[in-house]
């Protein structure tokens, strides 16, 4: 069984270097994937030297996986990529949010003072307080959301 693919770290950019670690592809690959796939066109800087974005990084895993998962030629992953792009638009423009692979958790009765309890043991690491801290702003965001309709 193939090893699973990193967490993509919270960064801005990503060098190709990085991308090739965390999609499993060669450098020399994700160069070659750029003159086939126009939706991937990492910013280039000095140098030339390209900087991936999140979102670039997540079509490069998708590309990867409908290559070597899924068995699609590049012309046949290109097609593909086209219409769940286009499928992304149209439900974007309808108003809705993509949430592929993303498990929805029901909180609409649920307040912060909720999560308040569940608050972090002396150990916890720096990763576990932003964690907290980033459900305590969507718990604002929300009741600001929510106070305007």
């Amino acid at each position: 069984m193939e090893k699973a693919l990193p967490a993509i770290p919270a960064k801005r950019y990503f060098t190709i270097g990085e991308v090739s670690d965390l999609c499993g592809v060669k450098p020399h690959v994700l160069r070659y994937w750029e003159q086939e796939f126009t939706q991937l066109r990492p910013m280039k800087r000095r140098g030339n030297r390209r900087y991936y974005q999140h979102h670039e990084v997540l079509m490069i895993r998708r590309i990867r996986d409908l290559l070597y998962d899924q068995g699609f030629t590049i012309s046949g992953a290109r097609n593909k990529l086209q219409e769940l792009v286009q499928l992304e638009r149209d439900k974007r423009r309808a108003g809705e949010v993509m949430l592929e692979g993303v498990e929805v958790i029901e909180v609409e009765d649920s307040t912060l003072e909720d999560f308040e309890d569940s608050a972090l043991p002396p150990e916890a690491d720096e990763v576990s307080e932003k964690l907290l801290l980033v459900r305590r702003e969507l718990f604002e965001i929300r009741d600001l959301l929510s106070a305007n309709h």
